[in-house]
Formats: C-alpha cells, sequence, structure tokens
C-alpha cells in the first residue's frame, strides 16, 4: 500500500498560494532529501497539505497593533490576558533576562499596578527584542494568541480540523509532519480522533512545537500519546524560543517517551522558521525511512 505524507503549518500564512506553499514544503524535504543523499519516496500526489492560513486572517491587524489588540481586544480578555502574559514570562525566564533589566524597561509605576497592565506586557515584549538575537516579542505574542484562540475557539478549531481531517484517510499509512502551531493541530486531532477514525501513523514529526510550554500544556492535559502514532520524532534548534522546550521526560511527560532532537541549526532569521527544520539532514531522513 502507498503510504502518504500530510504535512501541516504553522500560523501568519493568511493570504498565501496554497498550491506555492505545498511546492515550497516539498522542495525544501526535497532539499533535505539530496543533502542525505537520498530520493523523493512516493509521488507528489501522494502529499497533502490541508491549507487554513486564511482561518486565523482576522485575527491579526498589523505587527505594530497586534500586541496590544491581543491584550487589549475584546472576547474573554481576562482569560486571555493570562495565558498570553503566562507564556511571555515562560520565555522571559529562558532568556535570562534579569528583573532589573525588564522593570528598567517597564518602570516601576508599571509594575506596582500588577503583571495584566498593558505596559508590563509591552515591557516584556520590548525587553524580548532587546535583548534576544533576532527574537520578537510581538512574533511571539502573536503565535501565543493563535495557539489560544484555536484552543478556545471552537469555531476557529473547527475549521481548521475540517481541512487537516480531510487530508487523512482511514487504514491509509500516513506520515504526519507539523510545524509550530501545527503541531498543536496535528496533536490535538491525532489523540483525540485518530484511533476512532482509523489513523495509521508510522511517524509523527513535530518541528519547532510549543506544546511543552506549561500554559499550553495545561490546556490540553491531560497529555497522552496518540494511540495512532506509531513513534513520535521532535526536533528544535535551541535558540528557537518559540518552541522553548524539547518534548523530553522533564517537560512533556509521555509513555512513550518522544524521541528529541535538539542540535538543529535552523539557519533562519528567527530560528524558528520551515526552511531551516525542515531541510535538516536528520529530519529528512527520519521521514523518508517512515515513508520506505
Amino acid at each position: 500500500m502507498t503510504k502518504r505524507l500530510v504535512l501541516i503549518h504553522g500560523r501568519g500564512q493568511q493570504n498565501q498560494d496554497s498550491l506555492a506553499m505545498k511546492a515550497e514544503w516539498v522542495q525544501l524535504f526535497q532539499n533535505g532529501l539530496q543533502g542525505a543523499g537520498l530520493t523523493m519516496p512516493i509521488a507528489e500526489t501522494d502529499i497533502k497539505f490541508p491549507y487554513y492560513g486564511d482561518t486565523l486572517d482576522d485575527l491579526v491587524t498589523g505587527a505594530d497593533e497586534v500586541a496590544e489588540v491581543i491584550v487589549r481586544g475584546p472576547g474573554p480578555a481576562q482569560a486571555k490576558k493570562e495565558f498570553v502574559r503566562a507564556v511571555l514570562e515562560e520565555v522571559l525566564k529562558k532568556t535570562n533576562i534579569t528583573q532589573e533589566e525588564l522593570e528598567a524597561i517597564v518602570g516601576a509605576e508599571a509594575r506596582q499596578r500588577g503583571p495584566l497592565n498593558w505596559e508590563w506586557v509591552q515591557g516584556i515584549l520590548k525587553a524580548i527584542d532587546q535583548h534576544v538575537p533576532l527574537g520578537s516579542g510581538v512574533s511571539i505574542a502573536i503565535a501565543t494568541n493563535d495557539v489560544y484562540q484555536y484552543l478556545c475557539n471552537a469555531v476557529i478549531a473547527n475549521q481548521i480540523n475540517e481541512g487537516v481531517l480531510k487530508a487523512m484517510q482511514p487504514g491509509v499509512p500516513t506520515v504526519v509532519v507539523a510545524h509550530s502551531l501545527g503541531t498543536v493541530i496535528a496533536y490535538n486531532l491525532l489523540k483525540n480522533k485518530g484511533s476512532a477514525l482509523a489513523w495509521e501513523v508510522p511517524l509523527f514529526v513535530t518541528l519547532g512545537s510549543p506544546l511543552a510550554v506549561t500554559k499550553i500544556k495545561q490546556m490540553i492535559t491531560p497529555i497522552g500519546h496518540p494511540a495512532c502514532v506509531k513513534k513520535w520524532f521532535n526536533a528544535m534548534d535551541e535558540r528557537d524560543i518559540v518552541a522553548l522546550y524539547p518534548l523530553s521526560k522533564k517537560y512533556f511527560q509521555i509513555t512513550p517517551q518522544i524521541e528529541n532532537k535538539t542540535d538543529v541549526q535552523n539557519p533562519t532569521e528567527n530560528r524558528h522558521g520551515i526552511s531551516g527544520y525542515l531541510g535538516d539532514l536528520e529530519v529528512a531522513r527520519r521521514i523518508h525511512a517512515a515513508l520506505t
């Protein structure tokens, strides 16, 4: 039986040509294969690329305003504030930015008014921008907001899930490769629907995944290994502050344990881009082996 490959993209892909995006991902995979001395093991028609970028388009109003929208915008503002603030503060700890450096940016008055006020969150974004090489506080805030919207907004989740569900076929061995927000979507569907829909996944590959971030992990509790997945391989660049942690026993304890590769040298500007992950030789080898 011919195996299939399903590629699930991350956030920030609105208003894109889905066919062109698929071609780009396939080419990146081919580049990795070529570097590893391998060739594409399946036909391109057996590669599926569910596109959901436009579903998230109305969540982002522009890079200059998005952080304020996240904190002050409509909807369940308090819960969303707490979620975004908690993730940003966890990122802050990973960057080794000191409390003194943060308060120098934020100011004592904002600190006294509490960590949920706009100036405090804005200060965290500025601190990340100033102290993390090639890091973007706003980009992290947007990514965090999109994860929150997917996990808490049933309308958005259902629209996104619909496309991914169509890419899977019962009883057909399918390697699933997901990036960034796409790893949250893929994990949710594999864990909660995979077995009931008779999916067979010889390998689940997560790239730049934020699943181990504490607040995100709490929202998908109880965590567990999707029953339809035979093996799970996670790859990250330790400089990727969207991924933040490996999916290891310490941060994401499930049985069987996930195999982690934490030495990816992602050359993209923010260390999080898909080209730096899908072009990694070991990532390409693992996908190839599962497809052959």
